[in-house]
């Protein structure tokens, strides 16, 4: 339903000193450090594993080598979801607006585009410990990814908020990785991702010289260790779950399939003043070993 002059008449004659509600500040984007986005030129992606192969067998002399085979592993489809939020004004609105709040709507049709992105891909890992399978048809951090040689772990266990201890742990979780086939992999942490409610726990355990909480002179072997630090993520739910970002490739991915369009069009009957803006993308993981979690306390 358009916006008429009678539902704001306020914007047509003088006498307002300010009008506020819309200008507020936006933290920078934040899921660009969680993901890593590319631009797709497709309706959806597909991603898939093809394993390696096993340890070499002993072989008596005269015997035949065994060969080995591979596996293919588990399929990954992104499929590119339409976004879309509009409104519309009478011309009438439109031309008697006084302080230009109808011209300066499209910036907040902006800011919404924004949000929604954030919150789609802060989705993710607010879900993953509860919903949302990847292709080997377990959620994002989970005791049970499956491989040809059993299961691997990404989650914390027991769960445990952030902290020296509990950083410790999910390292030597991370370093018993295997590939598919159970062949060790050397995978790095990289970054931390927080609540704002843990943004100072983060600081504590990661800057700190000493040994935090306790009177020891100890180092701190945690201060510096990864390498991108810590980044807080502000759409998320869950106030201390922390989650470790590694270095593995084909992790949490984000596509573009088209980035924002703004457009502006006249209704040619009622001569009303039409604003919109589209967007398509879609966003997951292939690899969960690029992510290790810990659903807090």
């Amino acid at each position: 339903m358009p916006l008429y002059s009678s539902n704001m008449p306020e914007l047509l004659e003088p006498g307002i000193r300010v009008i506020y509600g819309d200008s507020y500040n936006d933290y920078p984007e934040e899921y660009t450090e969680a993901f890593e986005v590319d631009t797709s030129k497709k309706a959806t992606e597909k991603d898939f594993s093809l394993s390696g192969f096993g340890l070499a067998q002993q072989k008596g002399e005269g015997q035949d080598v065994h060969f080995d085979e591979m596996y293919k592993g588990y399929e990954t489809t992104y499929t590119h979801l339409e976004y879309a939020l509009g409104f519309s004004v009478t011309r009438i609105m439109y031309e008697d607006d006084l302080y230009r709040q109808i011209k300066s709507r499209p910036q907040a049709l902006a800011r919404s585009v924004r949000h929604t992105v954030e919150i789609l891909s802060a989705n993710i890992l607010n879900n993953a410990f509860t919903s949302g399978t990847g292709g080997d048809g377990v959620v994002l951090c989970s005791a049970s990814h499956p491989i040809k040689t059993g299961t691997l772990s990404n989650l914390m266990s027991p769960s445990a908020t952030f902290s020296v201890t509990a950083f410790e742990q999910a390292l030597i979780a991370i370093q018993g990785w295997t590939d598919d086939r159970g062949l060790k992999i050397r995978v790095l942490p990289k970054k931390l991702i927080v609540s704002p409610s843990d943004a100072f726990q983060a600081q504590i355990v990661l800057k700190s010289a000493k040994m935090p909480g306790t009177a020891d002179n100890d180092v701190n072997p945690a201060m510096n260790y990864l390498p991108n630090g810590y980044t807080v993520m502000h759409f998320l739910t869950d106030t201390d779950a922390w989650f470790l970002k590694t270095d593995q490739p084909n992790g949490l991915l984000f596509f573009w399939r088209r980035r924002p369009e703004f457009t502006r069009d006249n209704e040619f009957k009622s001569d009303n003043a039409l604003f919109k803006t589209t967007l398509r993308c879609s966003q997951g993981w292939t690899d969960w070993r690029g992510m290790f979690g810990s659903a807090g306390a």
